[in-house]
């Protein structure tokens, strides 16, 4: 079953930093590497990533940027030295337990299993790897990135379908529509500049797996492609589904006939809660640093952040402010399907006292601002950012397009000459303190049950 070996190699590592550096320092010129990402292209990427980062370019670039993708200065962290985000290096033990949720995984792994069995040989050879692969940190939200498994664009109808769902047992309602619609969206993208680019399509999202699909052994999945990343472990009846990125540029747009619009909740609980603030309150929560272009910390490639808490502290909320705090924490929890969302709600509530909001910019409603919620247990990041591509009307909000004039489509191609805005937004959710992956439980599984 598990034919692959760990992705350790320093040629395969270094070949695909090489690119993806490539991607996100390289500027205009990137866009047709960032298009048609290659295996031959990787000696010209090499070249220009060398250049670009003499030249002092800034790490954003085709989908990524900041700590949204992999780029200088954020390199992927072998899975053998996952510490996890901390806020200063040190883990906070015993957070988490091996414990019966009393949520139902079975028709997850039969799903599973039944998307596995309806691959062909090669097909399964190409996507199957140890439970503690490297590959579960090599994801990346950049759209050229070179990425391992099976393809869903390469697959039959069939297979897509079993394939989503999978998607279907393991995210919520809410979460697989909102996967769909990054799909879609990144489809709408690449079919507003012209088409034609294999990256920019519904089908360049990739299935690996971790481990066997088990009801008593751990396994997992990730889930993977421009804009979305979905690790997802199991261990028994215990998910953990991080980290998770999600984004899109554009939020708002009209593909085959269906009116998509996505961030609409992340945005709006966003605003409820900075707006339920007294004045001290914002005082402390409120950031003197206006909001840049990317501000994200956690994104891919900093499985081992050290992060120190910022903001207005929980415990110094009100009950009514308290609620509004989880509704927000709620929104990106919920993602996974309902079971296990409860289960991840209670965990947060038991350190919401120690769960600290943070803002940078305005909150106006069309306003374009970054947000933090941060706790032993949830790190949470919203990131509006510059366009890169997208240039044309949305609803996403009214001054999107504005920003979108300088410097070719989308402002700029998001390297400093764009205006942040709704258009195009980040988001990602962690487990802190050795959480993300399952790392910690699969540590205490092996240690009980080995």
């Amino acid at each position: 079953m598990h034919e692959h070996r760990p992705r350790t190699p320093d040629a395969e590592r270094s070949r695909r930093w090489f690119m993806n550096k490539a991607l996100l320092a390289g500027g205009v010129a990137a866009v047709a590497t960032m298009t048609g990402c290659s295996s031959d292209s990787a000696g010209t990427a090499s070249s220009a990533s060398s250049d670009s980062a003499a030249g002092g370019m800034p790490s954003g670039g085709p989908g990524g940027g900041g700590g949204g993708g992999m780029g200088p200065g954020a390199s992927q962290v072998k899975y053998a030295d996952v510490k996890g985000v901390t806020t200063d290096g040190t883990v906070v033990e015993d957070l988490y337990a091996i414990h019966s949720t009393d949520v139902s995984t079975d028709a997850l792994v039969k799903a599973a299993q039944t998307f596995l069995d309806g691959l062909s040989t090669k097909e399964r050879k190409s996507c199957v790897f140890d439970i503690d692969a490297d590959e579960w940190t090599a994801w990346s939200n950049v759209d050229g990135y070179d990425r391992k498994g099976v393809r869903m664009g390469d697959l039959t109808e069939k297979q897509r379908n079993l394939g989503y769902a999978l998607l279907g047992k393991a995210l919520s309602a809410d979460g697989l529509t909102q996967t769909r619609g990054i799909m879609k969206l990144n489809a709408f993208l690449g079919d507003s500049n012209g088409g034609n680019q294999e990256t920019l399509t519904e089908g360049h999202y990739f299935f690996t797996f971790m481990g066997t699909p088990s009801t008593t052994q751990p396994w997992g999945f990730q889930y993977e492609g421009h804009h979305v990343a979905i690790n997802y472990f199991v261990l028994g009846d215990q998910v953990v589904m991080t980290p998770t990125f999600m984004g899109s540029e554009p939020t708002t747009g009209t593909y085959k006939g269906e009116k998509i619009t996505l961030f609409r909740p992340e945005t709006t609980v966003g605003l409820a809660m900075i707006r339920s603030l007294a004045t001290a309150q914002r005082a402390k929560a409120v950031s003197t640093q206006s909001n840049g272009n990317e501000d994200m910390k956690a994104g891919a490639g900093q499985d081992n952040l050290k992060l120190a808490y910022e903001g207005l502290k929980g415990s110094e909320l009100t009950s009514a402010q308290q609620e509004k705090l989880l509704d927000l924490v709620g929104v990106y929890v919920g993602y996974v399907n309902e079971g296990h969302a409860e289960v991840k709600m209670a965990e947060v509530k038991k350190h919401l006292d120690d769960t600290y909001f943070y803002w940078m910019g305005e909150t106006e409603d069309d306003s374009a601002f970054y947000y933090r919620v941060h706790s032993p247990v949830v790190l949470i990041e919203y990131d509006a950012q510059a366009p890169l591509f997208y240039k044309g009307d949305s609803s996403a909000t009214p001054s999107a397009s504005a920003s979108s004039g300088s410097g070719g489509p989308g402002g700029g191609m998001g390297m400093g000459g764009g205006t942040p805005s709704q258009e195009h937004i980040h988001t990602i959710i962690r487990t802190p303190n050795g959480g993300d992956y399952g790392i910690d439980l699969l540590k205490l599984h092996l240690e009980n049950d080995h």
